[in-house]
């Protein structure tokens, strides 16, 4: 008998948690985060440090119904919302050969890369332009805010507006994660 065929293993996604593990507050054992993938009948399902991050396969390729039965059944477990970006491997590739800040890749801290839940309009984008003041600069590329922020995101002002100021729902990870999930979300392609 031979093995399955490639469409049939399903699709591999990267969930991107957010406002978990942040400062302390809503610690999420990333062990039970695996668990409760599989008890939600996902496979290869892996994560990445304590990032919120999980890399897993799923049969329904519709990113977005994926993603109201993940924030769902989250809330249901853990008792409190985290919003989750569905993103492909296809996005993460995308994501990484359009970075506009290629220079400044060696310095994975100081380069982050938001999934946005959507586009932002070109109003949003110009308001978050508007208290751009210190040494940083973004540039947003479809669902994707790339943010370089020299001295890095723990000391930058303007990082701390970019929610509030866009008005997009989004979770942010550094270089070193977006990379390495990349190469998770690839291998698990395979």
């Amino acid at each position: 008998m031979s093995g399955p065929k490639t469409g049939d293993k399903g699709t591999v996604f990267v969930a991107l948690f957010s406002g978990i593990n942040v400062g302390g507050n809503r610690i999420v054992k990333m062990a039970e985060l695996r668990s409760f993938f599989e008890d939600l009948g996902f496979t290869d399902v892996s994560t990445y440090v304590q990032s919120g991050s999980v890399v897993f396969r799923a049969n329904n390729s519709d990113a977005a119904a994926l993603t109201k039965a993940l924030e769902a059944a989250f809330e249901k477990k853990w008792g409190f919302n985290s919003r989750i970006m569905v993103r492909n491997a296809g996005w993460f590739e995308r994501l990484v050969k359009d970075n506009p800040y290629p220079e400044v890749a060696g310095e994975p801290t100081k380069l982050h890369a938001y999934a946005l839940e959507r586009e932002p309009t070109a109003e949003e984008a110009k308001r978050l332009a508007e208290k751009c003041a210190g040494p940083e600069r973004f540039e947003i590329k479809g669902d994707v805010l790339y943010l370089h922020a020299p001295e890095g995101l723990g000391k930058s002002v303007f990082a701390n507006l970019i929610g509030r100021t866009l008005k997009v729902p989004g979770t942010a990870r550094n270089w070193r994660s977006v990379l390495a999930l990349l190469e998770m979300a690839s291998k698990a392609a395979g």
